[in-house]
């Protein structure tokens, strides 16, 4: 606020003319002093200004007890501070302060790089004044080593005590700020331990301040101090009390912990707030300014982007929210930016370090192959299965994230393209997550190809077929629950080149296996794998083409972020006939009457899904655990039908043969953890029974719903609550009315944010610190600047970009391989 310094001179020069006297206003000239003050200590913003006035003793004057010559050079002491200030335009005040006003924030300040003293950011912690070994070790658990390490430690958010009342309108419960002076300080005795009293007041009251288990704060505050107050307040004995607030001595510097938006940092054991913020305010102010801004002028400047420096320390101590969250932008779409030029260059280096693959389409042979499927192809996956022959025949290798629902048709057009691959000499490699997710890819690849050509042999897990092409096309399995002996045969044929289309989970990608001529290799539910398997994966091959499906929806903008090095491609139409799945969210009175409806599906053929979140017991997490309830569900509510299990914990053959009994009508009800998630296909499943469904997210929902409605006959998903929170509520609401996926990962993605989208942390996912996946509009801006950046200087060798280049290599071997 401004400080009207005009009814101050004007009184002052009243009481000069009338010779010194104490008698230009009415009650004397102390008593207009302290109210003066008063007003302007609470409105002013610089700190040099407030310790002026209280040299001057303007907020405590003894004019009155002054003699003539006293009064005129203390006076004359006042005119000479009026007019400094009113020359350098500091602060103008306010006759009369506004209910609620700053205290003190901080000065505006311009970032200035530090002297050198033969430090650099890079130096661990432990080189900075007050950091002992044993706090970098406390800091070191939140991942803080390096100076710039602390520079980017960001609170996760701000508390605003920016805003000063009186004492006379304090309220009960809300945060809040107040300047005042101490009466009083003293140890006292609270819930049976020691701790601390202070009585404070300003020109409107006093009020009551205690700190449990704190004694050592009634020393720090003296008697007649100024202090500010930030915190909440109770009402004991019908009187307002502070407890526990944050406090801050009025001193000439900026305050730290109160009397502005003031960080919360996340901690670990042994680190306390006020210790760190203390620390982050002496490295912020010391070392932001050594930061290099490594972002182009002109693409700052284009996108309205404040200076690093800036950025960096408004982000920790804020002067006001607009600063804050201009601030957040800046860092976030420092993270968005690098993250795009990388995936952008890692693309580059991928296609252009080596040259392609470049596969020559043989059209009859896709020709016959198409027209051979029992079905049309939709226009979707006629479209997507174009983009992708476009990409075989180019020499450049392909990388592309093929996004379908569950029963789009995924597995048909990837099989065309590997078909297209074989005709044109080459190997084909299609890796799945799971050993029952191959096991399905085999025998559906099979299937389909069965339909074109004969079959000359079937073994357990290989299969040959002849009609299609000039020489019999070989499919094999390859996962790793083979036995030694034909795990071994497998890979020598693959190396000699005998087998065409290899399907298979993560041991296609182990060192024993060797390809021939790898051209393409598909990665279904891409989700599940690492950025190093997929990159192990195409190195088995000169530098194959690469396909990458997943039927988990993901808002495009997320895909963008987290594949940003691949082409998107989406199959977002079903098949025609698909019907949609009703689905219903039932309370756990209703459970008896679920367990009817699908006994009475049971008995008309079909056959379902119950699903249980948890394989043993938990006493934090009380939802029903698979293991207990197959017992439970097979003694007490189904003993006439026969049930299956599987969870995660059975091995490969155990998940296997309950499979098997599953999809050949063995089992009437299969009771799961959420293995079933990706993939399985069992056409007679009707029913998906869902328990503690509000645990789940509802990407991971609709693909539990994704598991029935495979055949002809109308399917049904009923998810069981408890007692679900308001999020659970929102999203079983949700599901219940929106049947497609990528409506529903939208909502989502607005639920939940991105950091729990998959439910786990992605592998070689970045930790962004300030960006948030939601915010599209910035999302798009920096993946529009990231390739308008690569277009014009792809290695960064330009020397305005020499900066980014380094920033770029440093975050990149920081966090590794990020998407």
């Amino acid at each position: 606020m401004a400080l009207n310094v005009e009814p101050l001179r004007k009184v002052l020069e009243l009481e000069r003319e009338k010779g010194y006297a104490d008698t230009a206003v009415i009650g004397g000239l102390d008593k207009f002093l302290r109210r003066w003050a008063g007003q302007a200590l609470e409105s002013i913003t610089a700190p040099p200004i407030m310790a002026h006035i209280r040299r001057l003793r303007l907020d405590d004057p003894k004019y009155a007890s002054l003699n003539q010559q006293q009064r005129q050079k203390w006076i004359a002491d006042i005119f000479a501070f009026l007019d400094s200030t009113e020359s350098t335009k500091e602060e103008k005040a306010v006759e009369k302060p506004p209910p609620r006003k700053s205290v003190t924030p901080p000065r505006k300040r311009v970032v200035a790089a530090p002297e050198a003293t033969g430090q650099s950011l890079d130096f661990p912690i432990t080189s900075l004044n007050g950091v002992s070994t044993a706090m970098a070790a406390k800091f070191g658990h939140l991942g803080v080593k390096t100076i710039r390490d602390l520079l980017y430690f960001f609170p996760h958010r701000h508390l605003d005590y920016s805003r000063s009342i009186f004492i006379s309108e304090l309220t009960e419960g809300e945060e809040q700020t107040i300047t005042a002076n101490v009466w009083q300080s003293q140890v006292t005795m609270l819930g049976g331990r020691r701790g601390t009293e202070a009585i404070v007041g300003d020109e409107t009251g006093n009020v009551r301040a205690v700190w449990f288990n704190n004694p050592y704060i009634a020393r720090s505050l003296p008697t007649n101090a100024r202090v500010v107050l930030s915190g909440r307040v109770r009402l004991f004995g019908g009187r307002h009390v502070f407890e526990s607030p944050e406090w801050e001595l009025m001193e000439d510097r900026e305050l730290v912990h109160t009397g502005r938006l003031v960080p919360l940092y996340s901690l670990t054991r042994g680190l306390k707030p006020r210790q760190v913020r203390k620390l982050m305010k002496q490295v912020v102010d010391r070392w932001a300014g050594q930061v290099e801004d490594f972002l182009p002028l002109n693409l700052r400047e284009r996108c309205r982007l404040v200076e690093l420096p800036s950025a960096i320390a408004q982000a920790h101590y804020p002067e006001d929210e607009a600063a804050k969250d201009d601030a957040r932008t800046r860092l976030a779409f420092d993270e968005l930016f690098l993250l795009q030029l990388g995936v952008l260059g890692r693309r580059r280096k991928w296609q252009e370090s080596q040259p392609g693959t470049p596969v020559s389409l043989d059209k009859p042979v896709l020709d016959t192959f198409l027209k051979s499927l029992p079905f049309e192809l939709t226009a979707a996956q006629q479209k997507v299965l174009k983009e992708l022959l476009s990409d075989l025949e180019k020499p450049r290798a392909m990388s592309r994230l093929l996004q379908g629902e569950v029963g789009s048709g995924k597995t048909v057009v990837a099989t065309a393209a590997l078909l297209a691959a074989a005709a044109s000499g080459y190997q084909g490699a299609f890796m799945a997550p799971t050993e029952i997710l191959a096991e399905q890819h085999f025998a559906t690849v099979g299937e389909l190809l069965s339909r074109t050509a004969g079959e000359v042999s079937e073994e357990d897990n290989l299969r040959r077929f002849s009609g299609l092409l000039p020489r019999p096309l070989t499919i094999a399995l390859l996962i790793g629950d083979l036995k030694q002996a034909s795990k071994k045969a497998i890979q020598q044929r693959i190396r000699d080149g005998d087998i065409d289309i290899i399907i298979g989970t993560h041991a296609i990608i182990q060192k024993e296996v060797g390809f021939n001529k790898l051209g393409l290799a598909v990665v279904d539910e891409q989700h599940r794998f690492g950025v190093a398997q997929r990159s192990a994966l195409r190195q088995k091959g000169f530098n194959p083409h690469v396909l990458v499906m997943t039927a988990t929806p993901i808002p495009r903008t997320l895909a963008l972020t987290l594949y940003g090095d691949l082409d998107l491609s989406v199959i977002d139409e079903l098949p025609p006939g698909r019907q949609s799945i009703k689905t219903r969210w039932l309370k756990q009175a209703q459970r008896a009457s679920a367990y009817a409806f699908l006994r009475r599906q049971v008995a008309e053929g079909r056959q379902a899904f119950i699903i249980c979140p948890l394989v043993e017991e938990s006493e934090t997490i009380q939802a029903r655990a698979a293991v207990a309830e197959y017992e439970r569900l097979s003694r007490d509510v189904f003993p006439d039908l026969k049930l299956g299990l599987i969870h995660g914990r059975l091995s490969a053959a155990e998940k296997d043969a309950v499979m098997h009994k599953f999809r050949s009508g063995e089992l009437d009800i299969l009771v799961s953890t959420p293995v079933v998630e990706v993939g399985i296909d069992v056409p007679n499943a009707t029913v998906m029974l869902v328990e503690s469904a509000d645990r789940f997210g509802l990407s991971q929902l609709h693909q539990f719903r994704g598991r029935v409605g495979r055949g002809s006959q109308q399917s049904y998903c009923m998810l069981l609550a408890e007692n679900p929170s308001e999020i659970g509520r929102a999203r079983l609401d949700l599901i219940e009315k929106i049947q497609d996926g990528f409506e529903l990962a939208e909502e989502d993605l607005k639920l939940r944010g991105p950091g729990k989208f998959f439910g786990t942390r992605q592998s070689g996912l970045p930790d962004l610190r300030m960006a948030k996946l939601s915010d599209v509009k910035l999302l798009e801006l920096a993946r529009t600047e990231a390739i308008r950046l690569f277009e014009q200087d792809p290695g960064l060798k330009q020397a305005e970009h020499k900066l980014l280049s380094a920033e770029l290599a440093r975050v990149w071997q920081a966090g590794g391989e990020w998407s």
